[in-house]
């Protein structure tokens, strides 16, 4: 007889966002895994969830230790979903952490703080989300003009991965009791010409491409506009976002180097299977 698989129950904090219900779909895929969620406002969760047997939701504010020992309590794996400021993203974890060391269960500032209170924890790194990449938010993609915006010289590389890729292995990751440390996964390395000729395969048409200037340019930018505007992220994230996926310092490295091959059951999809099930209306 084959044995049932061990019973897990995995806790998303921040289980209202978009990325968070791609892992929970993932995650309940499998029968032997409990979820439970971490929200705000329990009222914004997704009718799916809602109804499912196999989830259980507590309601609380992200630097509220008392909801998060309640949320932390029982579970075996938690995942942090939090999309935030530097201060939610970074002291909305420290709440988490705290919880679990108090419950005993099993990024610079996240990293060391970890260390200092024993909680094992997984990093996942996958480059810029490809659902990010061509959003109105990043800048590069203007469905408008059909034409794709760029810093640098052209030949810098984008490593990326989709929501649906990357949930898969969160979510897998998160059933591997053993896994701890920092995990890469990508979906696809190209350079904005390379993507621009993506583009030509799967929609018919070469987009214009438009280069907007040196990286040290964009460097200059998006440092004055959070001087200027410190109190207004949304004008100067993307910058900062775009210049440290292409400068190098962020980059994963090479497919042989990186960690997906130990999940050889997903397919993560590359740039051109991502647009092969978007419509091009969906991007404009």
């Amino acid at each position: 007889m084959t044995a049932q698989p061990q019973a897990l129950t995995i806790g998303i904090a921040g289980l209202t966002g978009k990325f968070a219900r791609l892992v929970a779909s993932s995650l309940l895929q499998r029968s032997n895994v409990i979820l439970r969620g971490y929200v705000r406002n329990p009222t914004k969760l997704h009718s799916s969830l809602v109804e499912h047997s196999r989830v259980q939701v507590v309601q609380g504010e992200a630097y509220d230790l008392s909801a998060a020992r309640s949320f932390a309590k029982g579970c075996d794996v938690i995942i942090c979903a939090y999309l935030g400021d530097n201060k939610f993203m970074t002291e909305g974890q420290k709440v988490l952490i705290d919880a679990c060391a108090a419950e005993g269960d099993p990024m610079i500032e996240v990293k060391e703080y970890l260390q200092q209170r024993r909680v094992n924890a997984v990093h996942i790194l996958i480059g810029a989300f490809m659902d990010t990449f061509f959003s109105p938010y990043f800048q590069i993609w203007d469905g408008k003009e059909k034409k794709l915006r760029f810093w640098g010289e052209g030949n810098e590389v984008w490593e990326s991965t989709s929501y649906k890729s990357a949930a898969e292995y969160v979510a897998a990751v998160a059933v591997e009791r053993e896994a701890v440390g920092i995990k890469k996964f990508l979906g696809d390395r190209k350079t904005i010409q390379q993507i621009a000729e993506v583009f030509n395969s799967v929609y018919g048409f070469r987009p214009q491409i438009e280069r907007l200037g040196s990286l040290d340019e964009q460097f200059e930018l998006m440092n004055k506009l959070r001087r200027e505007f410190p109190e207004e992220p949304m004008k100067y994230t993307a910058l900062f976002y775009q210049y440290y996926c292409v400068n190098g310092q962020c980059h994963l490295g090479d497919f042989p180097s990186l960690d997906n091959a130990k999940y050889p059951e997903i397919q993560p999809e590359t740039f051109e299977a991502f647009l092969r099930r978007m419509p091009l209306a969906t991007l404009e």
